[in-house]
Formats: C-alpha cells, structure tokens, sequence
C-alpha cells in the first residue's frame, strides 16, 4: 500500500503565500508523476498543476505565474508554492501521485487526505 501525507494548508489574507507538501510512503516503485488538485465548495475537482518523472510541468492557465509546483525524489515529496493568494483560491487542496509499486504491474492513482486554504481578509 500507498500512503500520502499532506500539510502546509491554513488561513491566509489575499497577497500572501502558502506552501504545501505531500510525501509519500510505502510499496514505491516509482513515481511517475505527482500533482495537485483543488475542490472549492459546490464545484467540481480541478488540476492545479502536475510534475512528472522528468521534470515537465503543466499548470491550470489561469494559475500559472502565481503557482509553482516542484518536486524532491529523495522524499518521495511534491510541493505547492502558492503566491499572491486570492479569496478565489480558497478550496480544499489534494496531492495525487501516479505510482507503480512492487506488487503492481501498471501505475495506479493515489490520493493525499485534503488540506483546506482559505484565502479571506
């Protein structure tokens, strides 16, 4: 089994910046690519922005600029640097991973428990 550990969400007034992480543990093989998703009240689930194993980057377009995913191997960890803030980004956020472990023998999707941004002055 998977297990993703999220933290770093929290209350925050416009302008200013958060950073969340999320690593992972467990039957890792490898990691093929790790991302963020968000989910504010009474919408549906949206990409915030995915890493994938080389290094490429893809952002939601109205969030690039503000937003910056990075990755660290060694941790098995993703991260979210989230900048100028806005009430609009405030929603529950969940790190996903595309994994293949051991005992599988085609990648599977994993999710990370939620860390809620609120962005509000």
């Amino acid at each position: 089994q998977v297990q993703l550990v999220e933290s770093g969400g929290g209350l925050v007034q416009p302008g200013e910046s958060l950073r969340l992480s999320c690593a992972a543990s467990g039957d890792i093989f490898s990691i093929q690519a790790m991302g963020w998703y968000r989910q504010a009240p009474g919408k549906q689930r949206e990409l915030v922005a995915v890493i994938t194993a080389d290094g490429g980057t893809n952002y939601a377009g109205s969030l690039k600029g503000r937003f910056t995913v990075s990755r660290d191997n060694t941790k098995n960890t993703v991260y979210l640097q989230m900048d100028n803030l806005k009430p609009e980004d405030t929603a529950v956020y969940y790190c996903n991973y595309l994994i293949l472990s051991y005992s599988d023998h085609v990648p599977s999707d994993y999710w990370g428990q939620g860390t809620q941004v609120t962005v509000s002055a």
